[in-house]
């Protein structure tokens, strides 16, 4: 009859080994939160479901590497009782380390799931990456394997926090930039703008990569303890499919890849055109631009339609056409968009100039009433040329009173004009406005 203190032997040990379960809910939400901080806000789509997942199996791994060491270091003190069966010595180790890949996958895949429902949800376009998800779940195995690998090499309770520090800085120290290494599982993925796509071949040379170092590195654990010559030709394999994936990855160039994706429009007022993942937005930049449109309806920079562009196309405003662009939903995004239309007018050759830094200001009160905004009308808008540092009061008195008073009175005429005849005058004065060559005159 089993005795209390076998008992407690085996329910400490039922629970180490349901550790990993419990830490399922953890685990899913890092995985999550990780998504949602590197999915673009306002632009849905199957390309950003395919970065958020790269996300959460970024910074996923750190957590599962640690909790993978862990029950390592714990049952490797057990390791003298699988001695004494006759099983293979592989075998404990190949369970342990399938119920720990099973926890990760389970909470990788919760963290998927909010993922794609989202963008299921939204209706997004774009094409499904099923191989992006594929590849973010072997990037978790691997960090599973390499975690619990490091435990029962190391047996030490320190072992599970060096596994995640290591983890946590090769997912950490690698930036978004054009080097091939940030594509090395779990890439570091930058945000795909609209009008781009991942490129197909990325997901699943980090697929193979993934793979290959995990198979690599669990027949080499067991061929270490079974020391089987057979097993030689699948670890030659594995590590042949890693440096495949590792080739294809250095060799493919960027993850991005221009994408010809079509434009949603809206007719009325304006013909608004922007990417259709972007559409949600269209009421808000209608909103926006069509008083913009009106106040220069009788310009040069006139503008009936508008169109999203790439970013690395030009904007601006020509022949009726005002090109824009714009990445994603985040608020005060039909600001910028009216800010971006109004830096277009400007020639930055002659209002870079430091003898137009008067005009400049004089444009920026104009600038606010073009974008909807109170007009300044107290002198203290007005600027203040320098003066070497030494600036006694009668200096400084001689020298502001022009200008201030120049500016105070243009801003107190324009702000008493109302919108027809505030249109009108830019119409007359809008090359001036252009180049930033305005002063109180043209307020007259």
């Amino acid at each position: 009859m089993p005795s209390v203190s076998d008992l407690g032997r085996v329910l400490r040990l039922d629970a180490r080994r349901a550790a990993p379960l419990v830490a399922v809910p953890a685990l899913t939400v890092v995985g999550v939160a990780a998504a949602w901080r590197t999915m673009t806000p306002g632009v849905d789509g199957w390309d950003n479901a395919v970065v958020g997942l790269t996300g959460s199996a970024r910074w996923m791994g750190p957590p599962a590497a640690a909790l993978a060491a862990w029950p390592a270091v714990r049952e490797h003190r057990l390791g003298y009782l699988r001695d004494l069966t006759a099983r293979s010595p592989a075998t404990g180790p190949l369970l342990d380390l399938l119920l720990l890949t099973h926890a990760a996958l389970l909470a990788y895949g919760l963290a998927a799931m909010v993922v794609i429902a989202q963008t299921v949800l939204t209706d997004r376009p774009g094409a499904a990456h099923a191989l992006g998800l594929l590849a973010g779940a072997a990037a978790v195995t691997l960090h599973v394997v390499v975690g619990y690998l490091a435990g029962r090499a190391v047996p030490h309770t320190l072992t599970a926090a060096v596994a995640f520090g290591l983890t946590g800085l090769w997912a950490a120290l690698r930036g978004t930039g054009s080097s091939w290494l940030n594509l090395l599982p779990p890439a570091a993925l930058d945000r795909l703008e609209p009008f781009t796509t991942l490129r197909t071949e990325v997901p699943a040379d980090q697929l193979l990569w993934s793979a290959g170092l995990a198979a690599a590195l669990v027949v080499g654990h067991v061929w270490a303890l079974t020391r089987r010559r057979r097993l030689v030709l699948p670890l030659a394999c594995a590590l042949a499919v890693t440096a495949l994936g590792t080739q294809r990855l250095s060799a493919g160039g960027s993850a991005a890849v221009p994408a010809h994706v079509g434009h949603v429009c809206r007719q009325w007022p304006l013909t608004i055109c922007v990417h259709p993942a972007l559409d949600s937005g269209l009421p808000a930049l209608e909103t926006a631009l069509t008083p913009l449109a009106a106040r220069l309806a009788a310009t040069p920079a006139a503008f009936t339609r508008v169109m999203q562009r790439p970013d690395g196309e030009p904007g601006g405003v020509r022949q009726g056409v005002a090109y824009v662009h714009l990445r994603a939903l985040t608020p005060g995004f039909e600001r910028r968009v009216v800010r971006e239309i109004l830096g277009s007018l400007a020639d930055p050759r002659l209002c870079a100039a430091p003898r137009y830094a008067r005009g400049r200001a004089y444009r920026a009160m104009v600038d606010a009433w073009l974008r909807g905004e109170e007009t300044p009308a107290t002198a203290s808008s007005s600027p203040r040329p320098a003066t070497g540092g030494m600036e006694p009061a009668s200096v400084a008195a001689s020298v502001r009173a022009p200008v201030v008073g120049g500016f105070a009175l243009a801003s107190r005429r324009f702000a008493g004009w109302d919108e027809t005849r505030r249109r009108a005058w830019l119409a007359a004065h809008f090359d001036d406005y252009r180049d930033c060559a305005l002063d109180h005159r043209h307020f007259r």
